[in-house]
């Protein structure tokens, strides 16, 4: 595999990890975020998806990571000097993200947020307006209107909601959330109880949710998803227009091709001074 960039998203729940060239993600793989990890673990974790995906280290131009979780800031980068040994560069710090904040503290958003909005934008350009759907440990929907980011909704994950449950009353079971039928039927047990509860109840917070916001953003409007859940969410509704698995790390990859195209043209003789166009 001809991998040019290391992709991190960094979550509460997991490590995506991505490699990819200049055109797309390549592959993608996930490790648990656990307090557990030392630099030389994920080190050894990252040295070993390296070997299965036959990628040289020394043929990396760049790792780059967007993270929500400060404490695992400096075991990556630890990991990446010791065992990648290429630079680590982040999103928001390093790579900025081309999009105008709206939020009133802008350093309060998460860079994930900003960085699944940016690669939504950029996949889906015509567009007037995307409501962004992320299901993680938390479930975001994030608005962007043209170039602008304006904000957005959180909400507890299915995951989070599930554990939360679980720990909350001691006579229901842990279940999982596998449903493969198109409607809620009244649960006879309290498994499929809780399993179509959790489930369709998430279809219809998309539902409502994304036309709630929908409905406030100029038009022509469509809404991605991305996370474990959306395509879950996908086979049982038509909520979501696209379902882009790997949205941020596809962010990730266009940031730095991004920035690296720009440098490029700046060193270009007569280019020094010229203004963006908008």
């Amino acid at each position: 595999m001809q991998a040019e960039l290391l992709l991190f998203d960094v979550g509460n729940t997991s490590i995506k990890v991505g490699m990819a060239d200049a055109s797309h993600v390549l592959a993608a793989y996930t490790l648990p975020a656990t307090g557990a990890h030392t630099a030389d673990s994920l080190g050894l974790s990252l040295a070993s998806l390296l070997g299965h995906a036959r990628v040289a280290p020394e043929g990396l131009r760049a790792c780059v990571a967007c993270s929500v979780v400060p404490s695992m800031d400096p075991v990556l980068a630890g990991a990446v000097a010791r065992f990648v040994g290429c630079p680590l560069l982040r999103a928001v710090e390093d790579l900025a993200v081309p999009l105008d904040n709206r939020y009133e503290r802008p350093a309060e958003v998460g860079a994930d947020r900003l960085v699944a909005a940016y690669a939504a934008r950029r996949a889906f350009p015509e567009a007037a307006s995307l409501v962004v759907a992320d299901f993680g440990t938390a479930l975001t929907l994030d608005c962007v209107s043209g170039g602008a980011y304006l904000g957005g909704l959180i909400f507890p994950g299915p995951g989070t909601a599930l554990a939360a449950l679980s720990s909350h009353a001691a006579k229901l079971p842990q279940v999982s959330m596998d449903v493969t039928a198109k409607e809620p039927a009244p649960g006879r047990d309290t498994v499929t109880s809780i399993r179509h509860g959790l489930f369709f109840g998430y279809v219809s917070i998309s539902e409502g949710l994304c036309a709630r916001l929908g409905r406030q953003l100029p038009a022509p409007v469509r809404t991605v998803a991305t996370g474990g859940f959306a395509q879950a969410i996908a086979r049982a509704s038509a909520v979501f227009d696209a379902v882009v698995p790997e949205l941020l790390l596809e962010g990730l990859r266009r940031l730095y091709f991004e920035m690296a195209d720009q440098a490029q043209d700046a060193s270009k003789p007569g280019t020094a001074g010229k203004k963006e166009k908008p």
